[in-house]
């Protein structure tokens, strides 16, 4: 490699790093926005939170908070949350702008319905666990607990509870989109992804049983959307490989 070569190698990494620095800025900028908008907010977006929690537990009954700044950082850390979740087609648009200029133009076809439908799918499986789950999952632990005791969680034990369940369950809701990559990148066919269907059952329990509290309830309120999603994305990735193909390849 000669010299000029060495110097338009080096050039266009940093013209890469300069270009990922600025798409960074942007996501974080909006994010930011959106956070100092909703801090006003802090106090009844955490009450928002808690409200699955609230409803299942005996009348009167409140929430500890056993450090002394824990009563503002809890609800600045939702609040932060929430912010994310709501920046969330931006951050991933940002993705896209970053990635694309390197696509072939039947490659950015695939790329704009994939930032769309990931962040419907992962604000979806948050909604999920949010809407339902928590809802399920706080009434059972509840009428399970010993009467003699009095049930008062800490708020930053349930934010971080709160936070894994969003996390555990807004990645589940991706499955269709990996599996559509999976297929449309050439790495694995449809037709491998249902041979290993059994192992893909077993896996989906196993991940539940991790990242779940440890009670069979969580644990199928994870598993068993893993597994139907899968068998979306085996459904849907034919249709997508087909309708992103190049001319050549259809050729």
């Amino acid at each position: 490699m000669t010299e000029e070569q060495k110097m338009g190698t080096e050039d266009t990494f940093i013209s890469h790093l300069i270009e990922l620095r600025n798409r960074l800025v942007r996501a974080t900028a909006v994010v930011v926005v959106v956070f100092l908008g909703l801090m006003p907010f802090a106090s009844k977006i955490y009450d928002l939170a808690a409200a699955p929690m609230m409803k299942a537990l005996p009348a009167g009954s409140k929430m500890i908070a056993t450090g002394v700044i824990t009563p503002f950082l809890i609800p600045v850390k939702i609040t932060m949350l929430l912010a994310f979740l709501i920046a969330l087609p931006w951050v991933l648009y940002q993705v896209w702008a970053f990635v694309a200029p390197g696509l072939y133009a039947h490659e950015k076809r695939l790329v704009a319905p994939l930032v769309v439908s990931s962040s419907l799918l992962f604000i979806t499986g948050v909604a999920f666990c949010y809407f339902f789950v928590f809802g399920v999952v706080f009434k059972f632990v509840n009428d399970f607990a010993p009467k003699s005791i009095s049930v008062a969680p800490d708020i930053e034990s349930y934010l971080d509870f709160v936070i894994s369940m969003f996390i555990a369950f807004g990645m589940t809701f991706e499955v269709p989109i990996v599996v559509i990559v999976l297929v449309r990148m050439g790495f694995v066919s449809t037709q491998k992804l249902k041979e290993i269907r059994p192992y893909v059952i077993v896996g989906a329990f196993v991940v539940a049983a991790i990242v779940t509290p440890p009670d069979i309830l969580s644990q199928l309120l994870l598993a068993v959307p893993l597994c139907l999603l899968y068998e979306v994305g085996l459904f849907v990735a034919p249709w997508f490989v087909k309708a992103t193909q190049a001319p050549e390849e259809i050729l």
